[in-house]
């Protein structure tokens, strides 16, 4: 069982999650503090996380408790590494699994070779335009909500850095990696740009957040067993 106090949580704590399938970032803060709240009779406490994953991603969340809400923001710019999977071949209005295929492209001049240097092309600082399926806000609107609505918006281009893009392994049109980017990096745009580059197309089909600064998802919990544990439950 969860040794630390009441006392411990209100002045401050971080959490390391490894953020479930399925799960917005939203509803693992929220199992958390239902946990905490229910263990020690609090009518409420701060808590929050540093950087949004989104529900068809996996892994590292941090989430900060009482006083240590105010490094949100430093933690947020950390580094952040991924690892998953992008598919070659069509693509998805929302650059992932989330929404349909929408376009399907030729793929027989792709090689191996070909992605490998395709692949160098992104490293350093770049130009990237976010998915219109994400959560930024334009006139005070998310772009989902434009999305979804159907509605066509203007989305400029923001600078960040790609310190590492590594191919790990390539099955067919499967193509597996490793990328260590800047904050405010879409790895959806990513995958995205990089099948415009090779001329197939490609969406994310698998993504997996490692690492966020020095925090590995190796020392994560699952936030559900996390709060089965603080609240004692076997």
């Amino acid at each position: 069982m969860d040794t630390r106090t009441k006392e411990d949580f209100l002045n401050g704590q971080l959490l390391l999650v490894d953020k479930p399938l399925g799960w917005s970032s939203f509803q693992a803060v929220n199992k958390l503090k239902w946990a905490i709240r229910k263990k020690f009779d609090l009518k409420k406490i701060k808590i929050g996380h540093a950087g949004t994953l989104d529900p068809l991603a996996t892994g590292l969340l941090l989430i900060c408790t009482g006083k240590f809400t105010k490094t949100i923001n430093e933690l947020q710019g950390q580094v952040k590494e991924y690892t998953g999977t992008i598919t070659l071949g069509a693509t998805t209005a929302s650059y992932d699994l989330e929404t349909d295929i929408d376009q399907t492209f030729p793929t027989a001049h792709i090689t191996s070779e070909l992605i490998h240097k395709t692949s160098e092309r992104f490293i350093g600082q770049i130009d990237q335009r976010p998915p219109v399926f994400s959560a930024l806000k334009k006139d005070g609107k998310r772009l989902y909500e434009y999305a979804r609505e159907g509605k066509k918006v203007e989305i400029k281009t923001r600078q960040i850095t790609i310190y590492e893009f590594e191919i790990t392994a390539i099955n067919t049109l499967e193509v597996k990696f490793r990328v260590v980017c800047s904050k405010g990096t879409y790895i959806r745009s990513l995958a995205h740009d990089f099948g415009k580059a090779l001329t197939s197309g490609a969406h994310l089909s698998e993504l997996r957040r490692t690492k966020i600064g020095e925090y590995n998802v190796n020392n994560a919990l699952d936030p559900i067993c996390f709060g089965d544990e603080l609240l004692g439950k076997e």
